[in-house]
């Protein structure tokens, strides 16, 4: 026999109380046949009786299983690459305390969530690297997450084209053979200023092969300028870089491929959506397998107890004999 729960201090306490309840009980009883100058009466019975439904009622909390059974097993899940813009305008502090500060800060979530999901992730500016496979390591993930600043890659402008194509390459070399396309999922998270020439061939691409893109805008449409250290960033005339999101792009990448759009912005934080609408795809299955499962018999020994409780209710003893 196994037990679903441990003993615990829970217990340990209501054992002492049902103890130190019944000592207090058995005094007053002996005190009051000194006083009334009468034998005890059949007490035995209720304590007998009242000793066996409350270890029966403890057995059950503590979930006593047994009974070896096979049951099939099915596993299933989808494969999530996230790409994520790390241009310099992701430093900009229209939403605080950054926009990449609060890109981590979600996608930590995001990981906790799809514990059961292969996640991978693609970081991109001008050029795109893999920062992490796809991977079930939630820890592993979570790490590279941490590091991420915009240092990482090219400051020279952002392109939709490379990571695209990548994350639907990778997907494709590393996704199960008899695994559905419906399972294959991108997420793209930038501010939109898309400046490269291959995001129409990507998404012409990504709708061959049926992989949703859906896609997270960051910023604001008022925009703000960006820091170089102490310093804010100024163009070739010498006036302030001031870098707004710009939703077109992204929406468009998304409609296009099936996904939907979703924001982040001051006040407006759309990642709840976001998971929502990636859980509702269905996942691939992945493979089935016999496991050896016990089942929690613990209402066999409540019904004994509560079953003594009643009987303990309805027969009365003599206290004392007259």
């Amino acid at each position: 026999m196994e037990w679903f729960n441990s003993f615990s201090t829970f217990e340990i306490s209501v054992i002492g109380l049902f103890v130190l309840g019944y000592s207090l009980y058995f005094r007053r009883w002996f005190t009051a046949g000194k006083l009334l100058k009468q034998k005890g009466g059949n007490w035995s019975y209720k304590f007998i009786i009242r000793s066996i439904y409350f270890a029966l009622i403890i057995v059950s909390l503590l979930g006593p299983t047994f009974g070896v059974t096979q049951k099939e097993v099915e596993s299933s899940g989808k494969d999530i690459y996230v790409l994520v813009d790390l241009s310099k305008s992701m430093d900009a502090h229209d939403i605080a305390p950054s926009r990449i500060e609060k890109v981590k800060f979600e996608l930590k979530k995001l990981a906790n969530t799809f514990v059961t999901d292969r996640l991978g992730l693609i970081i991109f500016g001008s050029e795109s690297f893999v920062q992490c496979p796809l991977t079930f390591d939630n820890s592993a993930l979570n790490l590279f997450i941490e590091t991420l600043n915009t240092n990482l890659v090219s400051s020279s402008g952002t392109d939709f084209g490379p990571p695209l194509k990548m994350a639907l390459d990778k997907l494709l070399q590393e996704g199960d053979q008899s695994g559905k396309e419906s399972s294959k999922i991108i997420v793209l998270i930038s501010d939109g200023e898309d400046f490269g020439d291959d995001t129409a061939d990507a998404i012409r691409e990504l709708r061959r092969a049926a992989v949703k893109v859906f896609t997270v805008g960051v910023g604001t449409e008022e925009g703000s300028t960006i820091r170089d250290g102490i310093d804010i960033r100024k163009d070739q005339n010498g006036q302030p870089v001031v870098t707004r999101l710009n939703s077109r792009a992204l929406k468009e990448v998304a409609v296009e491929t099936g996904g939907k759009y979703f924001e982040i912005n001051e006040g407006l934080n759309e990642i709840p959506q976001l998971i929502s609408a990636i859980d509702s795809v269905e996942g691939e299955f992945r493979q089935s397998r016999q496991v050896d499962v016990t089942a929690n018999k613990y209402y066999y020994f409540l019904a004994a107890g509560l079953f003594l409780m009643f009987m303990d209710a309805l027969v009365s003893v003599r206290l004392f004999k007259l």
